[in-house]
């Protein structure tokens, strides 16, 4: 039998939780809501994340547009995945929920952006 102690970020609650692991049995303890038991149970079981990072950007007004994965993945994908938002660049102009890599690593997740850039335009 094996226990976990975790901190729930399911809510602003911050729950203390303990996990017992007992072969295939999962027992969460210390949540005050289901959300704090199904993060307890994932969490040592099959952890998950949302990645954030940024792309580069072509002719836009600023350089860079901030990105996330459009769902958590797998935490042992992390790493790859940045390796694949790190090889792109995009074209402004950006807009936010833009798909600007789909199936990132060989997830099932795009990449989308969490922010607008525009064109840059060149006054005379």
């Amino acid at each position: 039998m094996e226990e976990r102690n975790l901190t729930c970020i399911g809510c602003p609650l911050g729950c203390a939780l303990k996990v017992t692991i007992d072969g295939e049995n999962v027992t969460v303890t210390g949540n005050t809501c289901k959300r704090g038991a199904d993060y307890g149970a994932k969490e040592v079981t099959h952890p998950t994340r949302i990645v954030t990072s940024t792309v580069s950007v072509k002719n836009g007004t600023i350089p860079m547009v901030s990105v996330k994965t459009a769902q958590d993945i797998p935490k042992e994908k992390i790493m790859d995945v940045m390796d694949c938002i790190n090889r792109i660049t995009v074209e402004a102009p950006v807009h936010i929920g833009d798909v600007l890599l789909s199936d990132a690593a060989a997830t099932g997740v795009d990449i989308v952006a969490t922010k607008n850039v525009e064109v840059w335009i060149k006054r005379k």
